[in-house]
């Protein structure tokens, strides 16, 4: 049983079937991902490359957001976290996203995490869908649910992006002494602050 900030985690998106099957899916996947982006790919599009009919697709993923999770080997979760931060409206909604994120971060997930932060470091092709399942997937969604204008939005997300990559950049991949040896909370009292400005605050 977990508590309401307690983060648990399953592999993403994985059903019982076929994996070679599943496995064509997945490579299709990235390689439309990585060629068109996570906006610009279909999953018509994907069956198509995979050689299966597009409903198959949804034997073993629920949604793209869900085979893109499932290509990066992200947490399957991840839409639902995003939920439960959206859901308390936008007040006090930048404290709940760096402790979720802090959560999930400290959680099980933490490798396949950096693995996927690597590769979307290192991998400029992969840069691209990363970057689009960011902004509109997660941090959208967020902001959608605090009513903000789209265009003010994207302004919005890149600022918010740009604070939650450094502190997990800072805290879990250069492991700097005044990120990592600081508890969580005093973290989410700091920085919840910063992105609460970014959400509603006067820029």
């Amino acid at each position: 049983m977990t508590t309401e900030h307690e983060v648990k985690i399953t592999k993403a998106g994985r059903r019982p079937g076929n994996q070679d099957t599943r496995g064509a899916i997945l490579s299709a996947a990235r390689s439309a991902f990585a060629a068109r982006g996570f906006a610009g790919s279909s999953l018509r599009m994907i069956a198509a490359d995979a050689g299966v009919d597009a409903a198959l697709i949804h034997h073993y993923f629920d949604s793209k957001q869900q085979l893109f999770l499932a290509t990066m080997q992200l947490p399957a979760e991840l839409p639902q976290l995003v939920e439960r931060v959206a859901a308390g409206g936008p007040a006090g909604l930048g404290e709940r996203l760096v402790r979720t994120v802090l959560e999930l971060w400290d959680s099980d997930a933490q490798p396949v995490l950096v693995g996927a932060l690597r590769t979307a470091l290192h991998e400029p092709e992969m840069a691209r869908p990363v970057r689009e399942f960011l902004t509109l997937e997660i941090l959208g969604r967020l902001l959608r649910s605090a009513q903000i204008d789209p265009e003010e939005a994207v302004r919005r997300a890149g600022l918010l992006a740009s604070q939650i990559l450094g502190l997990v950049v800072g805290r879990y991949l250069l492991r700097l002494p005044a990120l990592v040896e600081r508890p969580a909370s005093e973290l989410v009292a700091e920085v919840g602050p910063t992105l609460q400005r970014y959400v509603d605050g006067r820029l």
